[in-house]
């Protein structure tokens, strides 16, 4: 529910993907004032030069530095930066932190959402995991796109000790999931027309996902497999899930439909999902089959928004006593 609250916002790194996809997120948002947008390679320059989509939208400049104090920040200056940037500023206790990079989503030792960094519990923010946790929580650690997809896909499985078979999953993502600096993977004479598997068995999303789902399932994890792929497209994730299930596919059903019937942005789909249904928007649709007794979990969210920016402007309305769709309501592009 609306609160009356306006927030005052800032981001650090505000020229990459996922800081553009933040930028406008917050423009649209009722209760947000965006005090700064921090980019030192592009300070100086207007935000719209760099994010073109937001022409008209704002005369905002990027800054080089955090140039206010404001209510929450923000960190999308990608792996490494959020420690360097929380090691170097003055940044107030009182300021909440929301940190889209790896950097504290989980040190070896710790239970899951609690790492301990700068003074600061860093609650993993997965909504559809703990809410009441993130609700209470003054720095978040934005869970990785990959690592949404294929939990949103195990959650409820978990929950039930119902992961006792291994895993398999693929998944593919789009372009923009490798960030804005070119890399020979991401220029679109390599991406365009092709596919590529990369960090077969060993993407660094493994970790998070591994230690999510084990403070769910009381019984011991079975092996999670893993095989990543690029598209030839810019955005989006579709990740399919496989194992052995015991039960009948309704049960599974209504089991997924138990689980997630609070929370707005997951959606179960009787027909197989296709990323155009996702693209720009914060769902995660799931969709689930069996053939014989193996049941079939297809996952399907927008990496740029359910994967980072959209989950992190859900986390912010969840501190903040706001309803968790506002500034969410946002139209697919189905064609």
């Amino acid at each position: 529910m609306d609160n009356g609250i306006m927030i005052k916002a800032g981001i650090v790194g505000g020229a990459g993907y996922t800081g553009g996809e933040l930028i406008r997120l917050l423009l649209n948002h009722p209760q947000v004032d965006l005090v700064f947008a921090q980019s030192k390679s592009q300070a100086g320059k207007p935000v719209y030069s760099v994010h073109q989509d937001l022409i008209g939208e704002t005369g905002l400049l990027f800054s080089d530095a955090a140039t206010e104090e404001v209510d929450v920040i923000f960190l999308c200056a990608g792996h490494g930066a959020a420690q360097e940037f929380l090691t170097g500023a003055a940044v107030s206790l009182s300021t909440k932190i929301i940190d889209l990079s790896q950097d504290f989503r989980w040190q070896e030792d710790t239970e899951a959402g609690a790492v301990e960094a700068h003074d600061r519990a860093f609650v993993y923010g997965l909504p559809e995991l703990q809410r009441e946790e993130i609700k209470e929580a003054a720095s978040i650690a934005n869970p990785g796109c990959f690592a949404t997809a294929i939990q949103l896909a195990l959650l409820p499985l978990a929950d039930q000790n119902l992961l006792t078979s291994e895993v398999h999953v693929s998944g593919i993502t789009g372009s923009t999931g490798a960030g804005q600096s070119l890399s020979p993977t991401s220029h679109f004479s390599w991406r365009n027309g092709n596919v590529s598997n990369y960090k077969v068995l060993e993407h660094q999303h493994l970790n998070e996902i591994r230690r999510t789902l084990s403070s769910l399932q009381e019984k011991e994890l079975p092996p999670i497999h893993f095989v990543p792929y690029r598209g030839p497209f810019t955005r989006g994730i579709l990740c399919t899930a496989y194992l052995n299930f015991d039960l009948e596919l309704a049960e599974a059903l209504q089991l997924y439909k138990s689980y997630f019937r609070s929370h707005p942005f997951i959606t179960i789909t009787d027909t197989t999902p296709d990323l155009k249904q996702v693209i720009n928007t914060n769902k995660c649709l799931l969709h689930l089959t069996m053939q014989g007794n193996q049941l079939i979990i297809t996952s399907v969210i927008d990496n740029l928004l359910k994967g980072a920016s959209g989950q992190a402007l859900q986390n912010m309305n969840l501190m903040y006593g706001l309803g968790e769709t506002t500034g969410l309501k946002l139209k697919a592009s189905a064609f």
